[in-house]
């Protein structure tokens, strides 16, 4: 599996790659949006993973702008990781079309369960898109 994290923290990129490493995921990095938006252009990624607050482009901004590709990187899996605790803060992340929001500090069990769910769903997705 392939990753890609878009976060302006070192730090927070390197727990979360180590979490990944332990069940053999790979990860690229972005430190803002407008470099994940490079990278999701540039290479192919199964989830991405997005903050939302950071320097530049924000999160939001960046997976709305993924959300509108023309092209299958449109559908890429995308968990918000987060330490906003806004009441209205989940209804915004799916609004601009997250499939899933977990909080900082990132927790294991966390990750893997909402990696677990966004990838069912984007397999549901894929099976419904092929059916005739």
């Amino acid at each position: 599996m392939r990753v890609l994290f878009i976060e302006d923290d070192a730090m927070n990129r390197r727990v979360v790659r180590d979490m990944l490493q332990v069940v053999g995921a790979e990860m690229a990095e972005a430190e803002d949006g407008a470099a994940g938006l490079a990278a999701v252009d540039g290479g192919a990624f199964d989830l991405l993973l997005v903050d939302l607050r950071m320097p530049g482009m924000d999160g939001l901004t960046a997976i709305s702008r993924i959300r509108a590709r023309a092209d299958a990187k449109a559908g890429v899996p995308i968990i918000v990781v987060t330490a906003d605790t806004a009441a209205d803060l989940r209804e915004s992340c799916l609004g601009a079309g997250a499939d899933d929001v977990i909080l900082k500090p990132v927790a294991m069990k966390q990750l893997f369960t909402a990696m677990g769910r966004v990838m069912v769903g984007a397999g549901r997705r894929n099976d419904s898109s092929c059916a005739a």
